[in-house]
């Protein structure tokens, strides 16, 4: 089996396993009581939002432990909402190809009379800093950019983004949850007040993230009910999967730049030889993207069934979001950087792995390549195309 979904999720590394182990049988006890048994949990606790914010240039108390990036963005869009409605601005921007998690967190707040203006990403999936400024208003609490995108890979100029907000004294959000622990983060670099991430995307367990909250930037709460977390997130903190956490961010940011150099190059391999099916097209920009990511759409076929036949011979992918993968509707990502309907629904999404291979990616194109030749052949749209009855759009 070769698994090709990582923006999915990601198999927890041995590291981050044997860090979490003593927490689930040794070490058990409840990080909030005063015995030695919980204060052990406290101090492991404590040691990991230190790793934790050293490796994103925080400081540990602007570390906020979650259960993973929808949590998160939920927390830091509605606190920061909120805060800007005290000052009678409820004016938020955000762009067209943000995760769910933002997304439908804005709709809600729309409802209650927010305004968001949506910027668009273009044909490259990136958000263009000019454009952000042209759109900042004197109401304007909140921009919320995702860090890179989960579908199609493309990274955002995050920096130029923020020093915009910096300057203009508006909140900036960043949902980095495809970004920490594959690409380098430093959240002062970056001029950014709030961040997400979650610890299943660089081989940490699935259930714990963390939000970053910048000194001075108040977060409303979601869960009421205890004093933990600087009574910011109510609820027995899960320890072992906040310390594997940890274990997980460290290892992948030690190993980064040779993961990096290793799958930027098999992601190359594999757009050159998907590349060779003829009306077949990348989706994102073919540079500022994560070295893993891989998004293709053909013309001709139905996205689920590729995956589906994939599967057959051994490959694990996705054509989007996993958030969305129970939908029939087409990305709306493909279709925000303007892939119409038809071409949207035949999307592929690749996502490589560190422990990925050349003749991993080599097996990934030659059944890619039989398999939509295989779907075309029996295909009523592709037929009707190749006899001149419409026309191709890749």
């Amino acid at each position: 089996m070769i698994y090709a979904d990582n923006a999915a999720t990601t198999k927890m590394s041995k590291t981050a396993i044997a860090a979490m182990l003593p927490f689930l049988d040794e070490t058990y006890g409840n990080p909030s009581g005063l015995y030695s048994v919980g204060q052990k949990a406290k101090e492991a606790l404590e040691g990991a939002r230190q790793t934790i914010a050293r490796l994103i240039g925080a400081a540990p108390n602007e570390i906020l432990f979650t259960s993973g990036g929808s949590e998160g963005d939920n927390q830091a869009i509605l606190s920061a909402a909120a805060l800007g409605k005290k000052k009678g601005k409820t004016h938020i921007i955000s762009d067209t190809i943000e995760h769910h998690a933002v997304l439908h967190t804005l709709k809600k707040l729309e409802k209650e009379g927010f305004e968001v203006t949506y910027l668009p990403a273009h044909e490259n999936g990136i958000v263009r800093p000019q454009e952000l400024e042209d759109a900042i208003r004197d109401d304007t609490c909140l921009v919320t950019v995702m860090y890179a995108n989960n579908e199609i890979g493309t990274i955002q100029p995050i920096r130029a983004l923020g020093e915009i907000c910096r300057k203009h004294s508006v909140i900036f959000h960043t949902d980095a949850v495809q970004a920490v622990g594959h690409i380098p983060v430093n959240v002062k670099d970056d001029n950014v007040d709030l961040l997400c991430a979650s610890a299943h995307k660089f081989h940490g367990p699935k259930g714990v993230g963390f939000l970053y909250a910048k000194r001075g930037v108040r977060l409303q709460n979601l869960i009421e009910g205890g004093a933990q977390e600087r009574g910011l997130r109510a609820g027995t903190e899960n320890v072992g999967g906040i310390v594997a956490m940890a274990a997980a961010l460290q290892e992948a940011v030690d190993g980064m730049e040779e993961n990096t150099k290793k799958l930027t190059a098999l992601r190359d391999r594999l757009i050159d030889g998907l590349s060779e099916i003829e009306h077949s097209a990348l989706n994102g920009d073919a540079v500022q993207r994560l070295p893993s990511n891989v998004s293709f759409c053909f013309e001709g076929i139905e996205g689920e069934s590729l995956l589906l036949l994939l599967d057959d011979l051994g490959v694990c992918a996705s054509s989007g979001s996993a958030c969305t993968s129970g939908s029939l509707d087409p990305s709306h990502v493909l279709l925000a950087i303007g892939r119409v309907h038809d071409v949207a629904h035949g999307s592929l999404r690749l996502t490589l792995g560190e422990d990925a291979t050349e003749a991993d990616a080599d097996e990934i194109i030659r059944c890619t390549k039989q398999v939509v030749a295989h779907l075309r052949s029996f295909s009523p749209v592709w037929r009707d195309l190749c006899n001149g009855k419409g026309n191709f759009i890749l």
